[in-house]
């Protein structure tokens, strides 16, 4: 039996990156044998183990067959006769497909090595275009390496897979996965350049794609803004997708979570709204009201978070000090004293309520 460090340990730790997670390939060993050497087994799919003591995961040397379309269709074989380089083989990049044993020496069958030291993205062979969730891959690490590029035949094949209808039977999880992770990323506009060089964008997100130049580009700026400003997700999306027609139906489409999906909706059904850099304190109160910023608060922070990024990308003039005014003079009405003087009869309160923010915002502004 042996061991050796796969994947993105190796390749940060040659790039000189912290080095989080490490990921493990055994040869030459069976299943009963990890279990009676204390591991724990936890892969559904293909063997794999946690190690008793590290926790890091240990997955038997394995090889994979296509059987049918999209991420799920293949089927896997590990047997202690599996080799390191048969199962390196079947990675996406050949920066991701090298290894080290336990002495720390490199295990480089693809020149990975070189590929990182050239600053390129590289697919390891032809099994590459059998996985279409390798696209989303792509296009999620030129997020993260802003200096790397997708060399030519990479994009090719890429073109290629989309063609053939392979990014059609992505499980719309699987792109959330991938296209949150990104969105997160250093640059995230990248991942979706990459997207739309290889044809991918148009079949994942067609409402973004049919939306006008001038939003397209100001949106890729917006999340790259919100990366620089260490924006959270729900931000980053909502400023992607806001000036896109159908948010609800793309959030739908790829079952973005409720927190993330609620921020975009709100934002994209309200853009004209919170632009109105002169608007009334009425108008502003209405808007509070409406996004439910006294009740969700944090949500509503981010619906103006997100609204911030996209002027800025616009070039438009700020209005995050008069939203932030507005909101701070808003919540410091005494709810419970209006409610004490309207009797707490609902709609007396209703009323009595806003016409206090009102008032507060006026003189707020």
């Amino acid at each position: 039996m042996k061991t050796y460090v796969v994947g993105g340990a190796v390749r940060d730790r040659l790039l000189g990156l912290p080095v989080s997670d490490r990921d493990h390939v055994v040869v030459g060993a069976t299943v009963d044998e990890m279990i009676a050497a204390g591991f724990k087994p936890v892969g559904k799919d293909f063997p794999v183990f946690l190690h008793p003591t590290t926790h890091e995961e240990y997955a038997l040397a394995r090889t994979e067959r296509k059987v049918a379309p999209g991420y799920a269709g293949f089927v896997f074989h590990a047997d202690p006769s599996v080799t390191l380089e048969a199962d390196l083989v079947r990675r996406d990049l050949t920066i991701n497909a090298m290894a080290e044993d336990a002495s720390g020496a490199l295990i480089d069958p693809f020149g990975g090595a070189a590929d990182l030291a050239a600053r390129r993205f590289r697919h390891v062979g032809p099994a590459f275009a059998e996985d279409p969730v390798r696209i989303l891959r792509v296009a999620r690490f030129a997020a993260r390496f802003t200096d790397f590029e997708v060399v030519d035949d990479t994009l090719t094949l890429m073109r290629t897979m989309v063609a053939n209808g392979e990014v059609d039977a992505l499980v719309p999880e699987r792109v959330w996965q991938e296209l949150s992770r990104g969105l997160m990323e250093g640059r995230p506009s990248r991942m979706f350049d990459v997207l739309s060089n290889c044809g991918a964008l148009e079949r994942l997100l067609p409402e973004f794609v049919a939306s006008k130049p001038a939003d397209r580009e100001a949106a890729l700026r917006a999340i790259d803004l919100g990366a620089s400003r260490g924006s959270p997700l729900p931000v980053r999306f909502a400023a992607l997708v806001a000036s896109s027609d159908g948010v609800a139906q793309i959030a739908d489409r790829l079952h973005v979570p409720s927190p993330v999906r609620d921020v975009a909706v709100l934002l994209s059904t309200n853009l004209g709204r919170l632009d109105a850099i002169d608007g009334s304190a009425e108008e502003m109160v209405a808007m509070m009201e409406r996004g439910d910023a006294f009740r969700r608060p944090d949500r509503f922070a981010q619906v103006l978070a997100a609204h911030a990024l996209l002027r800025a990308a616009r070039h438009q003039a700020s209005v995050e000090d008069r939203w932030a005014r507005a909101v701070s003079a808003a919540r410091s009405v005494d709810a419970g004293a209006i409610a004490r003087a309207c009797g707490y009869e609902p709609n007396a309160v209703v009323r009595g309520l806003h016409t206090a923010r009102v008032e507060a915002v006026a003189v707020a502004l």
